[in-house]
């Protein structure tokens, strides 16, 4: 069974503090949703009715974007996914996001702001497995 990954680790983490990125970082987030979202988790945020992992995804961008604006975050693209043209066969995913912060700092202010940990389990319920990548432009 292939590993899963939804969360940072604290090594994940620390390497990134370690990168001493100066400026915009631009977070590309591959996404694979569960076909009905598992609220086990966060039983006081699941629906009444079942949904699925891309509807419990939306609740969760909805109740994300307005603490992502005030850290001095955007989202700047999302768009569906689907098998790599280049890559290994058997690897999908259904969504994929560019998310812009102006700093390492103000992305790490944003993860760790309380009101915005209170919608994660709408995440955490949609998603099957995801990939984050920290990405900086090339200025040429």
């Amino acid at each position: 069974m292939q590993e899963k990954y939804l969360m940072p680790t604290n090594e994940s983490g620390r390497d990134l503090i370690l990168r001493n990125i100066v400026g915009e970082v631009v977070m590309l987030n591959l996404l694979r949703f569960k076909e009905v979202a598992d609220y086990s988790a966060s039983p006081e945020l699941a629906p009444e009715s079942p949904i699925s992992g891309e509807q419990a995804y939306q609740l969760y961008i909805e109740h994300t974007l307005p603490f992502l604006k005030a850290s001095g975050g955007e989202l700047v693209f999302s768009g569906s996914g689907g098998k790599f043209l280049i890559g290994p066969g058997t690897e999908k995913w259904d969504k994929v996001l560019l998310v812009r912060q102006n700093s390492v700092a103000s992305f790490i202010a944003f993860e760790q702001n309380e009101a915005y940990m209170k919608g994660i389990g709408h995440r955490t319920a949609a998603l099957e497995d995801s990939r984050l990548l920290p990405i900086l432009e090339d200025v040429f």
